[in-house]
């Protein structure tokens, strides 16, 4: 069964297709507010680069968020017009599960960082499990110091990863245990999404488009900026 990932819960978006012999071919790109204007193209060259048809796709893949309002809006809307289109299921992967999962192999506790802007961080932790991570706290949203209380109050080992604990790193610089991961592994990828969707699709864990919902966590960032000026 090949997987087609559709990624764009951040400033990045991206998108993968992939299936039993792993990812055949991704593509991702950070043009700041271009995410509807670089996807078509994304998902044209990557069917090319993998020789695919979309005929041949046998489940749309899409991250939900938490994230930027926008972004996850197009993604979604994409994803869920294409599993439409081609009569086929989908599988929703939460954004943070994608960033704590290439960390899988650490033995410290994990703890997905995302930046939510407006100085707040949508954040999840993880441990490292065979085959991949488990959640062990619900996504949430909070500003950076109350999520570096949490962190001390748990005098754990951190690996600490997103996009949020490097934009708001010197919260966390001076805790104890804290190792903040590299820039590389910092945002939600395509190719990750497919692999958690292939597992998950095995185990039939499919829903319908109409199924799908978008985890914002909070109000559009113009609804807020639009009340404050009122």
């Amino acid at each position: 069964m090949l997987i087609l990932g559709i990624e764009s819960a951040t400033a990045r978006v991206g998108c993968a297709i992939g299936g039993h012999e792993g990812v055949l071919a991704s593509a991702h790109s950070a043009r700041p507010r271009r995410h509807a204007e670089s996807l078509a193209p994304q998902i044209e060259f990557i069917t090319g680069q993998a020789g695919v048809k979309l005929s041949e796709i046998g489940v749309v893949a899409v991250d939900v968020g938490p994230g930027l309002y926008t972004g996850l809006r197009v993604g979604i809307t994409t994803a869920k017009a294409l599993a439409q289109t081609l009569r086929i299921p989908m599988i929703g992967v939460s954004s943070l599960d994608l960033v704590a999962f290439p960390m899988a192999h650490t033995e410290r506790t994990i703890v997905a960082a995302i930046d939510a802007r407006r100085g707040e961080l949508f954040h999840a932790t993880y441990r490292g499990v065979p085959g991949g991570v488990q959640r062990m706290t619900e996504p949430g949203v909070s500003t950076p110091a109350n999520l570096r209380a949490d962190i001390m109050a748990d005098h754990a080992e951190v690996l600490l990863v997103g996009d949020g604990a490097l934009h708001h790193h010197r919260d966390f610089d001076d805790v104890s245990g804290v190792e903040i991961a590299d820039a590389a592994v910092a945002f939600p990828s395509a190719e990750s999404l497919v692999m958690l969707a292939h597992a998950k699709a095995l185990r039939e864990e499919v829903v319908r488009p109409d199924q799908i919902e978008p985890m914002y966590m909070r109000r559009p960032d113009a609804v807020a900026k639009w009340e404050a000026r009122a």
